[in-house]
């Protein structure tokens, strides 16, 4: 039982003491301002009778409201700094990875987690639970989770469970995950936009207010976003090889071994040309120069993939013109009003023959149909600075967010 259950026995309150959140959050912002993003994303909700505080994977805190009553605003802004780093790490994502079996290694994840978090804050951090540091698993302090997971001591009887925001397992009692756009909760591509918001935070911070290892966590963030490259050029040419290795056999040209028969005519085998179409985003809200970059980009790894040409396709509210390209002097990009992508898949897709690829170049700010195109669908994700995010792509598209460096 944790010291915030025993002060918790008596008259149970039903709903969260929101003076007592509020300060909680005031001094946790105070203390740690590049969480602020982070801190203030996460809901929090009353579940009574859990005894404790947790966070789960859309970032949503579960907080027994006798708990949070008896807590110090210290303390509880010491807590929702511990859980909000769980879900900045993404220890529920890194549990996926590393598979736990049962309900012992989930305790031990969450300790190593915390270890790992405890080299992240002072050690004088007040929280309604006992800390975790890597002494308490028989290890040196400075090392990932996955080390002290792997190195570490099992602790005797630990019952440690910070939510599914730290092992990925959701509790029965877990609402279901959040619809996009729900205010209740932090789901997909916004997860990963806070964390790159706070670690740009941290970058720009005093290097005496932020520990070692944030810094290193930070800049690991900052340093992935030059990775879209590879990412894109990953996709593209999975696809690109699942249509040019098929082969058939086809009577339009006869085998050249067919001379040594008489009256009988052998089919050659053929290799089907991939045809590939991009619609660009040149609606208004897209940047010329990034837009340039990313169809650069495209170009140069659909060439290396051995394709002709692609068809392109500039597309605001209407499709405004498609273009064969076989080198980038052929592009034509025109547009600058509204946005509507669905124009554009319909268009590429109406086109003979139609593609086996559709690579969309676009901001995100546009309505998506709700089929799929009979066709593979990149979304290419240019990045944004406007304040509102725009709508998740659809399920159906595999989206690659491409940044301005």
């Amino acid at each position: 039982m944790t010291e915030g259950t025993e002060r918790a026995q008596g008259d149970r309150p039903l709903d969260l003491d929101a003076t007592k959140l509020a300060a909680a959050r005031l001094w946790a912002t105070n203390r740690f301002p590049y969480l602020a993003s982070a801190i203030f994303a996460s809901p929090v909700l009353p579940a009574p009778e859990l005894g404790r505080v947790v966070i789960d994977r859309w970032w949503r805190v579960h907080a027994d409201p006798a708990v949070v009553g008896s807590a110090t605003a210290a303390e509880l802004g010491g807590e929702l700094v511990h859980l909000t780093t769980h879900v900045l790490r993404d220890h529920a994502g890194r549990a996926d990875t590393v598979g736990l079996a049962d309900e012992a290694e989930r305790h031990h994840w969450v300790d190593s987690g915390d270890a790992e978090i405890a080299d992240d804050y002072p050690s004088e951090l007040e929280r309604v639970s006992a800390s975790v540091e890597g002494a308490d698993l028989g290890c040196e302090n400075g090392r990932l989770a996955e080390e002290y997971y792997r190195l570490g001591s099992v602790r005797d009887g630990s019952t440690n469970d910070c939510g599914s925001g730290a092992h990925g397992q959701p509790a029965s009692w877990e609402p279901p995950p959040p619809d996009s756009g729900d205010d209740a909760g932090v789901t997909g591509r916004d997860q990963d936009v806070i964390r790159r918001r706070v670690a740009a935070e941290i970058a720009d911070a005093d290097r005496a207010a932020v520990s070692d290892s944030l810094r290193r966590w930070a800049d690991d963030r900052l340093e992935g976003r030059v990775d879209w490259r590879a990412e894109l050029a990953a996709r593209l040419r999975r696809v690109v090889s699942t249509v040019s290795g098929a082969v058939d056999y086809s009577y339009r040209r006869p085998s050249r071994r067919a001379a040594a028969l008489h009256d009988v005519v052998l089919p050659s085998l053929r290799r089907p040309t991939v045809e590939v179409a991009v619609i660009c985003d040149t609606s208004a809200s897209v940047s010329d120069d990034l837009l340039a970059t990313a169809v650069a980009e495209v170009e140069g790894l659909l060439r290396a993939g051995g394709t002709r040409s692609i068809r392109v396709l500039a597309c605001d509210d209407a499709v405004r013109a498609t273009t064969r390209v076989v080198a980038l002097d052929d592009l034509v990009l025109i547009g600058g009003g509204g946005t509507d992508l669905g124009v554009g898949l319909d268009a590429a897709m109406a086109n003979r023959p139609p593609p086996d690829l559709l690579v969309v170049l676009t901001d995100g700010y546009t309505p998506w149909p709700d089929e799929a195109p009979r066709a593979e669908v990149i979304v290419a994700l240019l990045a944004t600075d406007e304040p509102v995010p725009p709508p998740e792509p659809p399920a159906w598209a595999r989206v690659v967010p491409v940044d301005r460096r």
